[in-house]
């Protein structure tokens, strides 16, 4: 019993490190890895700050020595793709794509639907396959550019498109641009993570990425791991029982 998206108080998080240890013990876990948000220079309202990555490594170190007769602690990163490469060594990093870039600005995906959709309507004249389009050839290359061990919530771009109310996923301008990242991240031997975050937050029903998109990737060989993207301790492996036979 592992979860390795977990967010603290070093960026967007509501517990500091040790509340969420406490917390993995207490729900059962054997290993807990800490993945908070890389520094992004032109947004620092979610991320670690300027300065503080040595305080969140030596921290997290420390905390694995004093648990490691309870539980494995890991030391991660969730690296955004627009983020400078970090310059420690990690147990692992989550790669990222929050952000598509439009001449100098950067368009967040996942800040909320009222900013999605004004971006949309004002950089990709509404066209929401224009922007996933982008959103997909950027999520293609985070391996070479992140150096990532895991792709974060590969479908991101649906966040605010419950039930298709936005545009439609079954679109063939949509599945061509998610198949054409896929089969680029395939050649790889990057991990994707079955992440129920936005589920535990009530954004959707069902994790990313999608089923649709689990069942492209599992029958070309992709492998996956669970993850909550919690960012309290009552995320903790959400609903990992619920999804559990979607990696079986």
């Amino acid at each position: 019993m592992k979860d390795l998206h977990v967010h603290t108080t070093f960026s967007d998080g509501a517990n500091t490190p040790r509340e969420m240890i406490e917390a993995a013990i207490e729900k059962g876990l054997t290993v807990i890895g800490f993945s908070d948000h890389s520094y992004t220079s032109f947004d620092e309202s979610y991320c670690l700050k300027k300065g503080f990555l040595t305080k969140y490594v030596d921290e997290i170190n420390a905390l694995k020595k004093e648990y490691a007769d309870k539980i494995e602690v890991k030391l991660g990163l969730e690296q955004d793709y627009f983020s400078d490469y970090p310059s420690f060594d990690f147990d692992y990093l989550i790669g990222s794509v929050h952000y598509v870039k439009v001449g100098a600005e950067y368009l967040p995906v996942d800040e909320s639907q009222d900013i999605f959709v004004e971006n949309v309507n004002k950089y990709f004249g509404g066209d929401y396959y224009a922007f996933a389009k982008h959103y997909y050839e950027l999520l293609g290359d985070v391996p070479t550019k992140t150096g990532a061990d895991i792709l974060g919530h590969f479908d991101l771009v649906v966040k605010f498109n419950e039930g298709d109310k936005l545009f439609s996923t079954k679109d063939e301008r949509y599945s061509t641009a998610w198949k054409q990242a896929a089969d680029k991240l395939l050649k790889t031997d990057i991990v994707f993570e079955v992440n129920t975050g936005a589920v535990s937050r009530g954004y959707k029903k069902t994790p990313y990425p999608s089923f649709e998109i689990i069942e492209y990737l599992k029958t070309r060989g992709g492998k996956f791991v669970l993850s909550s993207d919690s960012h309290s301790s009552r995320g903790l492996c959400y609903a990992f029982s619920e999804f559990e036979y979607l990696l079986k």
